[in-house]
């Protein structure tokens, strides 16, 4: 017989984690493209192309701190930015957005699950991609 007390603490335990579990899951369905249920760096790179160009409402190529909406800090944009113009074009952006592909996919696979996007490093790739 289950107590009242154990299915109290599964549902806790349920919502506490569901959210997580599901912005991961969700975010595989999202961006995994070939439905392999992972997603691949191409597959992230196409999404992080897609979102620059909405993300970019004056069509000159760049993003500016504005632009971007909070996805990168001030020191992380300054490190991103090779030219210190104080903006990303398309392929800076990408750049960024590889590194932290690399730095969320810790058995180097070339994939990302869902466990992996759970992640710290798999929640910086999705602010970019979001």
């Amino acid at each position: 017989m289950i107590s009242r007390h154990s299915v109290a603490l599964a549902l806790t335990i349920a919502l506490l984690a569901g959210p997580a579990w599901s912005a991961s899951g969700s975010a595989v369905k999202m961006f995994d493209t070939d439905n392999d249920g992972t997603v691949d760096l191409a597959e992230v790179k196409k999404a992080a192309a897609a979102l620059f160009a909405k993300l970019d409402p004056d069509h000159d190529g760049t993003l500016d701190a504005r632009e971007l909406r909070g996805r990168l800090t001030a020191k992380e944009l300054g490190a991103a930015d090779p030219d210190h113009d104080r903006t990303l074009t398309l392929d800076e952006y990408l750049a960024v957005v590889e590194r932290r592909f690399n730095a969320a996919d810790p058995d180097k696979d070339g994939t990302l699950d869902a466990n992996e996007l759970k992640s710290r490093a798999g929640g910086a790739l999705l602010r970019l991609l979001r």
